[in-house]
């Protein structure tokens, strides 16, 4: 398992100095980053991760909305193994068959993604889990319809924020969770109230052990009050100080 830097998290950045922006990234610590829309930055963003030794194993894109071949092909020149798609709204996460009929659009992203040798998966919001659907959640009525070659991408934060229990939640989706978001804070809707990993009311730690089958743990922020590389600086050295001490445990153990 490493840690990745999802992008969107320093979107302000970005659009005033991308290539100063990702150097940032790589000072701080991070040698992995999640792109968000991509396909409109690929050159330039692919240039400024080569430049600083960054890989992009995962990316966000619309797959359900934009042009999948378009998509698929700017992620392969990133070297993106994974596409997730970011968002949808509320209102498609309320009945079965809207959800039904998201699982099919996915499927059939997935199928074309393969094509590419790429991965399709999903991200969730709030409203995923505040929505239920024959006994449970949405989100996993909607993983129950997802072949078994789709990934789930759990925002953890907004996990909690829909009302589960995040430690719980991930030991149900169980092996289908490859990605989660890191992200912590006081577990409500104000974005700017959001906190670097391990300030906040997220037992982050305890969050990443449930992912048994996790590959990337991803830092977000969907924003912060503070200075934004102030931020994600405190939550890699979180992680990585825990990481480190739990290493050390292991070896004094073995």
């Amino acid at each position: 398992m490493s840690y990745s830097l999802q992008l969107y998290t320093l979107r302000n950045s970005i659009s005033e100095d991308l290539p100063g922006t990702i150097r940032k990234v790589a000072e701080i610590g991070f040698t992995q980053v999640e792109p968000y829309n991509f396909v409109a930055t690929a050159k330039e963003l692919g240039a400024a991760l080569k430049e600083n030794g960054l890989t992009a194993p995962s990316g966000h894109a619309p797959l359900m909305s934009q042009d999948q071949d378009e998509i698929f092909a700017a992620a392969k020149e990133l070297g993106i193994t994974t596409v997730i798609d970011p968002f949808l709204p509320a209102e498609h996460w309320q009945k079965a068959e809207d959800i039904q009929a998201t699982a099919e659009k996915l499927n059939a992203a997935a199928k074309k993604g393969a094509e590419y040798g790429i991965r399709v998966g999903y991200h969730n919001h709030a409203w995923e889990l505040e929505s239920t659907i024959e006994g449970r959640t949405a989100l996993e009525y909607f993983a129950s319809l997802l072949d078994p070659e789709l990934v789930l991408e759990v925002d953890t934060y907004w996990a909690a924020v829909g009302g589960q229990d995040p430690v719980e939640l991930l030991a149900r989706l169980g092996d289908r969770v490859k990605f989660i978001h890191i992200k912590d804070g006081p577990l409500n809707k104000d974005n700017k109230a959001q906190q670097p990993a391990g300030q906040g009311k997220v037992p982050v730690m305890e969050v990443i052990a449930a992912a048994k089958s996790l590959e990337v743990g991803v830092v977000e922020f969907d924003d912060y009050a503070g200075d934004i590389f102030d931020g994600i600086a405190q939550s890699l050295a979180f992680l990585n100080s825990d990481t480190d001490s739990n290493t050390a445990a292991e070896g004094a153990n073995a």
